[in-house]
């Protein structure tokens, strides 16, 4: 499932196109939402973007973990993690988008 990778500066050419602003501005805009989400995050809040998904610090507590080459198990300490949860409307965009990716392919002929 290799695909492309969006960039900031696809972003950015994205608001320049459909916005009107300068690239110059659009990049600043681009930047200054990503900045916000980050400083967001990094204060503990919670960012929904409606329709998008929400974005989560979590803690998580020590527990043991196991190394699956050796079997050896170690703890692994207590840290705060991000989450990320899929809104309902993008899921349903990407399920409707694979069904009809899925239903385009040919099926494949049978073997004699």
């Amino acid at each position: 499932m290799a695909g492309k990778t969006v960039t900031r500066a696809d972003l950015a050419e994205s608001v320049f196109r459909k916005v009107g602003l300068s690239r110059t501005e659009s990049a600043e805009l681009v930047e200054t939402v990503i900045d916000e989400i980050c400083n967001a995050i990094v204060r503990g809040e919670m960012v929904k973007l409606s329709s998008f998904a929400t974005f989560q610090v979590r803690a998580k507590n020590e527990r043991i973990g196991r190394n699956p080459k050796t079997g050896e198990e170690v703890p692994i300490s207590p840290r705060r993690v991000m989450t990320f949860k899929a809104s309902n409307v993008l899921k349903q965009r990407i399920l409707k988008a694979h069904t009809a990716r899925k239903s385009k392919q040919k099926p494949p002929s049978p073997v004699a």
